[in-house]
């Protein structure tokens, strides 16, 4: 559901002085939101997330995206912003008052002070919340030096704008690696082929020729061994 035109459109831009003075609701622990939004999505520079919060300053829905460069008015990020969020959470529009809490995280180059893009974003945070019937929260930005909460002066060293790539990037180049290169498994398969041919088995001995004696030699042993046993009994 769509209310029509946000009363913010005649500038689409927000000052940082302005901002200040509009009552923002404070994050109770910054530095754990950031932490927890960071780990969810790893912003890189050019990533905008978007995420809601319950009553208690718990997330309950967060989207993250890119915008091109050409896209630098405040009614172009307005655009993205509301098309996120209806994408990942119903409105409060039925609400009296509203009771969660947009909040905006932009990961980008440059140095951590106000700039004229951050002061779109703002724009578009405050007019994408009342159309999505949501609380404008904080604004904070995710540079080289650094996290930082616009508007109220709270910021940290980690993460930062290059903290995504000390996070867990899953790719192809991570799959365990071939056990062995193709010309080691090709010599270990010439290898195994060798061994795994069985040897021949080795042929039957046969058992030894006799040889050959002549008719008269055998004659001429019966009659030694006849004389011999003819002397043993003679002896007796």
């Amino acid at each position: 559901m769509d209310r029509g035109p946000s009363h913010y459109e005649g500038r689409r831009t927000i000052t940082l002085q302005e901002w200040e003075r509009l009552g923002i609701p404070l994050l109770r622990t910054p530095r754990e939101f950031v932490t927890e939004l960071h780990q969810r999505h790893l912003p890189q520079p050019g990533t905008t997330v978007v995420a809601v919060l319950d009553p208690e300053h718990r997330v309950v829905a967060s989207a993250s995206f890119g915008v091109r460069p050409q896209f630098s008015d405040g009614w172009d990020h307005r655009n993205a912003l509301l098309g996120h969020l209806r994408r990942v959470t119903p409105h409060d529009l039925k609400r009296i008052s509203p009771s969660r809490t947009a909040v905006l995280l932009r990961c980008r180059e440059g140095g951590p002070d106000w700039t004229e893009q951050d002061g779109a974003w703002m724009w578009a945070l405050r007019a994408a919340a009342e159309l999505h019937g949501l609380r404008c929260g904080s604004y904070l930005t995710l540079t080289p030096a650094g996290w930082r909460s616009l508007g109220d002066g709270r910021r940290g060293r980690n993460p930062h704008s290059g903290s995504w790539a000390l996070g867990p990037v899953h790719t192809v180049t991570e799959l365990p690696p071939r056990v062995t290169s193709d010309t080691e498994s090709e010599s270990e398969r010439s290898a195994s082929s060798l061994t795994a041919i069985p040897s021949a088995p080795s042929a039957p001995s046969e058992p030894p020729v006799a040889p050959v004696t002549s008719l008269e030699a055998i004659r001429a042993l019966e009659t030694a061994r006849d004389n011999r046993a003819i002397r043993r009994t003679a002896a007796r």
